[in-house]
């Protein structure tokens, strides 16, 4: 705890928590508590499942990251000043959202979610680069984690407190009042120091859109780059694509589950979250992958023996929050490690095509999951997942081989 009070006396550190904050807001909104709005407007519940198309703009923002390289806003520097206008078009979209009805204008309100999203991405492109910008190397994996918490808190704001004020007011108070709280992110931009280091950008848009790729394929084991970031949590994704349905066949209420999963879970992701980044400090980025790769591994094991012990309160408590733990640990030294093979010029190209690789695979690695449980069983399911974080562990025994960016 000592060591992220003194970071939060860096300016820079606290930045990257108010960033963080600023990237986590808009994502509920435009997705889980845009559904329990929909909801209670009584539209059609083959409509609210296409909400989730919303999203498309986080997992393709890479597509115009390449503009955010290339040119530099007239104020507040290069990434700052993109980030304002990011962040001014989220409030604008939400307002624009608030002020319509999807009962009598749901296409009007449809485009509007979509304006938040777009906003919202590119606002992640710009806060992303500023970040790689800003740290050193050194202090990625605790500003990974700041950004991290930043980013749970926000979710936890705009979705389950949202959904509460949502019990007390009309759900266009609600949105204007989220549009409030994307001031924190306005004042970050505003106030936030400038990277001491002079970045060079890309002297053409042409450069910026080829450039970024190029730079990083000539690097050594690129590839096995992008496979190891492909497949280092792809263990959790299994373990965690049908955990509710997983925890109904096993007896449990869907009180007891959102309870354990917002309570012990939110705690305990927040936890493995600051613990993850104070080690990475200490253990520097590759080490920090091995151990808490291993560990968030291992802590699926607790899915393995719920899965034979069958209804048991107790264990599902310490199944979710070991879960949550250990991949909040994971989560920071993932993170770390994509800053670390962003080259500088091209950040915010290369971190949006990396991070988009990683929330792609993610999407779609658990599409089989329903299949494998039907054909082996929840209990062989979850060692098939365990197994699965082999292939990541395997490819990081190659860490030492890939050329960082120089």
């Amino acid at each position: 705890m000592l060591s992220y009070i003194k970071a939060l006396s860096n300016r820079r550190m606290l930045a990257t928590l108010l960033f963080g904050f600023s990237s986590g807001l808009p994502i509920s909104l435009v997705y889980s508590t845009l559904q329990a709005w929909l909801k209670d407007a009584k539209i059609d519940l083959a409509i609210i499942g296409l909400v989730s198309l919303i999203k498309l703009p986080y997992n393709f923002k890479f597509l115009w990251a390449p503009v955010f390289d290339r040119f530099i806003p007239p104020f507040l520097g290069h990434r700052r000043g993109w980030a304002l206008i990011a962040q001014i078009g989220v409030i604008f979209s939400l307002i624009c959202l608030a002020s319509t009805e999807p009962t009598s204008s749901l296409r009007l309100f449809t485009w509007f979610a979509v304006a938040t999203a777009i906003f919202s991405a590119s606002q992640d492109i710009a806060v992303d680069a500023y970040k790689i910008e800003i740290l050193t190397p050194t202090e990625y994996g605790m500003g990974a984690a700041l950004a991290n918490l930043g980013y749970r808190i926000a979710m936890l704001l705009s979705g389950a407190f949202a959904l509460i004020l949502a019990d007390h007011m009309p759900w266009h108070q609600v949105y204007l009042l989220m549009a409030a709280t994307m001031s924190i992110g306005v004042i970050a931009s505003l106030t936030s120091p400038e990277p001491e280091k002079t970045i060079l950008t890309p002297k053409s848009l042409k450069s910026a859109v080829v450039d970024p790729f190029l730079d990083f394929f000539k690097r050594k084991g690129a590839a096995e780059m992008l496979a190891f970031i492909t497949i280092y949590k792809l263990d959790v994704v299994f373990t965690l694509a049908l955990m509710t349905p997983f925890l109904m066949d096993m007896g449990f209420s869907k009180t007891d589950i959102g309870t354990v999963s917002k309570g012990f879970g939110l705690v305990a992701v927040l936890a493995g979250t600051f613990l993850g980044g104070a080690w990475i400090t200490r253990l520097g980025v590759q080490r920090s992958l091995w151990i808490f790769g291993i560990l968030q591994g291992l802590s699926g094991l607790c899915f393995y023996i719920l899965s034979c012990m069958g209804h048991n309160y107790p264990m599902m408590v310490v199944t979710i929050a070991t879960e949550n733990f250990f991949s909040g640990m994971g989560n920071a030294a993932y993170l770390a490690f994509l800053m670390s093979m962003c080259n500088a010029t091209f950040s915010a190209t290369q971190y949006a095509l990396l991070s988009s690789l990683m929330g792609i695979s993610q999407t779609f690695a658990g599409a089989p999951a329903g299949w494998m449980v039907k054909s082996v069983g929840w209990s062989n399911y979850f060692l098939i997942s365990l197994a699965l974080a082999l292939p990541g562990l395997a490819l990081l025994t190659r860490y030492k081989k890939w050329n960082a960016p120089k």
